[in-house]
């Protein structure tokens, strides 16, 4: 049986490491910066208030001594207004889901998204959503993800900054 557990703020530096690695493996690309340091500090704070919006589910490392996750998924709930389809306006998205290459091919992805996706329902969240590399796509849709109408998005950052 898999062990996961919710993420507290002391493991806000393991969440950006592995959301890290999760862009290497989705581009191919390693773009260290300041994006790190403000991830991590956004990551701690999150995690540390009483009503968080921000989910997080982690695998801890294995080996002697192992300080560091596994594995993690992570997500947020976003409030829109209510509607027919959507009574408690709560939506979830979930931005990051990663094993570290030491420990892939476990289930270690499926347990924390599955834990993640129980937190989102204790919340009220109606729907989930998320993009998902080729790759991952076999294991969100055998947790239940279809397809649904593409939304329009716009990226108002500077053309220099649109790298990822």
């Amino acid at each position: 049986m898999i062990m996961t557990r919710a993420a507290v703020p002391e493991d806000a530096a393991e969440l950006v490491r592995l959301r890290r690695l999760m862009f290497r493996a989705m581009n191919g690309q390693d773009s260290p910066g300041s994006w790190e340091q403000d991830a991590e500090a956004m990551a701690r704070r999150l995690l540390a208030g009483p009503d968080a919006r921000l989910g997080a589910f982690v695998v801890a490392g294995d080996g002697p001594g192992a300080a560091h996750l596994a594995a993690c998924a992570v997500g947020t709930v976003e409030e829109r207004l209510p509607a027919p389809g959507h009574p408690t306006g709560r939506f979830g998205f979930v931005f990051s889901v990663c094993t570290d290459p030491r420990y892939q091919g476990r289930g270690y992805a499926r347990a924390t998204t599955e834990a993640l996706l129980d937190w989102f329902t204790e919340r009220g969240v109606s729907r989930v959503d998320l993009h998902a590399t080729d790759s991952a796509e076999p294991l969100y849709r055998s947790l239940g993800f279809t397809e649904h109408a593409t939304p329009l998005s716009l990226d108002l950052r500077p053309a220099d900054e649109r790298r990822l």
